[in-house]
């Protein structure tokens, strides 16, 4: 049996990975390892390792990276720990096949150390475009490591293409993360409630934000803009989940419990939702606010409107249920109205997703299943 190792370092990316992890633990063909790092270890971040445990899944491996601190010079010491500590692990694991996911920056020291053990790679959600983040070079550069590509649009795995990877390699197959929709009974509004010890009011919002890396505004300031805008909505509830382990991650962190603690009527903190609790609550929500990926990749399907806001999605194919703004208050405060305005009603009924190709999961299955990877040298593909 083939040892596939599938890597996960956040709370988000376990959640996309996890229908993929469940075919591959009962596939007859296939040994799946469960490599956990990164934020998944952390207290401060919900030790969210436990609900991979909870799911049924054994991890193989734990390996500890992550400082208590998201300046640039922690976040570079902790993609060197990341190096460190995978030359042990793939040492005693020995996986045949690398899974890795995105554009963090655990997974490019993952990826290089892989390389250097001749760990074929596969890499999901490549040939995306996110111009306000350094997540984008990230990305590519996992690309460029990688030896099987599963991207999430045609436009994408073009651009995989036209970076040298061969075409044989490289496969459209749809958001991974669109499976959990049509598989999960999502929770009604009343076991909403009950599971989050909360009352919805008439305007529900999520509300995920990230550091916006490469802007010139800081983070503190861009999230005080959102907050502001919050502020100013009446009649409506607010459910936060926590930044993730990014440079200046933590201060959004600290302005999100600050904010809960002034306005308990209005808004709610949680650090991790799961991948239960969060769909549900994005489908009951008048829409998703921040600039999360899930307002992207995910809402569309659940017919929620996305307030995205700057530019960290910049560069994405993006469907009509996704308001652009900049951060500005007076922006945001005219997305929250769009939002509740018959015009734009009539604009989600007949909303596309372009991410959704459907069983995501089985087409990955199905190539990891035949491909005969592997041998370890990979060719440069020339466009003709």
């Amino acid at each position: 049996m083939r040892k596939i190792c599938v890597v996960t370092a956040t709370r988000a990316e376990y959640g996309l990975l996890k229908p993929l992890m469940d075919s591959l633990h009962k596939s007859e063909e296939f040994c799946l390892q469960v490599l956990a790092t990164g934020a998944h270890l952390s207290p401060e971040f919900g030790l969210t390792y436990q609900q991979i445990e909870k799911d049924g899944f054994k991890i193989d491996e734990k390996v500890e990276i992550l400082l208590s601190s998201d300046t640039p010079s922690s976040i570079c010491k902790t993609m060197g720990l990341a190096m460190i500590g995978l030359a042990d692990a793939f040492s005693r694991l020995k996986p045949d096949l690398l899974v890795i996911l995105g554009d963090r920056y655990e997974m490019l020291a993952i990826a290089s150390a892989a390389v250097i053990f001749k760990i074929p790679i596969a890499h999901l959600h490549g040939g995306e475009i996110t111009e306000g983040a350094y997540d984008d070079a990230i990305r590519h550069a996992i690309t460029k490591l990688s030896n099987l590509h599963f991207t999430s649009t045609a436009e994408y795995r073009n651009r995989v293409i036209q970076m040298g990877e061969s075409p044989d390699h490289v496969f459209n197959v749809g958001a991974i993360g669109l499976d959990n929709i049509r598989t999960m009974k999502l929770l009604s509004k009343e076991e909403l409630e009950k599971e989050l010890d909360i009352r919805f009011k008439r305007h529900n919002y999520q509300v995920t934000f990230h550091p916006e890396t490469l802007s010139e505004l800081s983070s503190k300031e861009q999230f005080q803009i959102l907050l502001n805008s919050i502020e100013k909505e009446e009649d409506s509830f607010f459910i936060f989940t926590k930044a993730n382990a990014d440079t200046d991650g933590r201060i959004i962190n600290q302005m999100i419990d600050a904010f809960v603690n002034k306005y308990p009527y209005k808004a709610k903190v949680f650090t991790s939702l799961g991948s239960l609790r969060f769909l549900s609550t994005v489908k009951i929500c008048d829409a998703i606010i921040g600039n999360s990926s899930s307002g992207i990749l995910e809402a569309p399907s659940l017919h929620t409107a996305t307030i995205n806001i700057g530019d960290r999605q910049k560069g994405r194919i993006q469907a009509e249920s996704i308001i652009n703004t900049p951060c500005c208050e007076e922006s945001i405060s005219k997305a929250f109205k769009y939002v509740k305005s018959q015009d734009f009603e009539k604009r989600m009924v007949d909303i596309s997703n372009p991410y959704d190709s459907g069983g995501t999961v089985a087409k990955v299955m199905a190539q990891i299943v035949k491909t005969e990877l592997f041998n370890k040298h990979k060719n440069f593909y020339d466009l003709k």
